[in-house]
């Protein structure tokens, strides 16, 4: 049995930050890849001692900075008509802001939501262990009861084996709150067309 959760950060009372403070309509209802790697940015600047990647002061974090950085990063996450649909696209979009920034010593790779359940268990238990979050997205789910998660990007900062990988618990994080949830369950959407995960290295 092991349970680790990563650092991560407040803005007032608010658990990183939410896509709802955006100024735009189409920022809100689609920002938020753009908000995993606002999240994912402050991170790395706070936990990791990655300087450039922020661009205002992470000593003292506000909710107008944050708005503000968000749609520095729509130019690269922009919610198109489909939305940030593929893991590539979140990629693709991140290196580039983090090209602009001058920041090179993080590297990404897509894990594919085809793969099996405890691939993607043993891959975010790695990741989380090796003191990364990882940005995951879920496309279409079968189970209502995860409907927050459908069409959506989120990050990963945690998880619990509880009684051994069969039910592993992972920590969710989205919309200014974090949320322990089945991994098992989240992961077998039921439908064909899968999401992913976006795996962090840095060097």
């Amino acid at each position: 049995m092991k349970k680790t959760e990563l650092e991560h950060f407040y803005i007032g009372d608010s658990y990183g930050g939410n896509q709802d403070w955006f100024r735009s309509f189409m920022m809100r209802i689609g920002g938020c890849a753009a908000e995993t790697a606002c999240d994912s940015s402050l991170y790395f600047a706070l936990h990791k001692g990655i300087d450039g990647i922020y661009p205002f002061d992470k000593s003292r974090l506000t909710r107008d900075d944050y708005v503000d950085f968000a749609h520095r990063m729509e130019k690269y996450l922009w919610p198109r008509m489909s939305g940030v649909n593929r893991t590539d696209l979140f990629i693709d979009g991140y290196a580039n802001y983090l090209k602009d920034c001058g920041v090179g010593c993080i590297r990404m790779q897509s894990f594919s939501g085809d793969e099996p359940y405890e691939k993607a268990a043993d891959v975010l238990m790695r990741q989380i262990d090796a003191g990364y979050p990882v940005p995951a997205l879920i496309l279409n789910h079968k189970d209502k009861a995860m409907k927050d998660y459908v069409w959506h990007w989120f990050l990963i900062n945690g998880y619990d084996t509880q009684d051994g990988q069969d039910e592993l618990l992972i920590r969710t994080v989205t919309y200014s709150e974090y949320q322990w949830i089945s991994l098992r369950k989240l992961w077998n959407t039921g439908c064909d067309l899968k999401g992913g995960l976006a795996l962090y290295d840095v060097n």
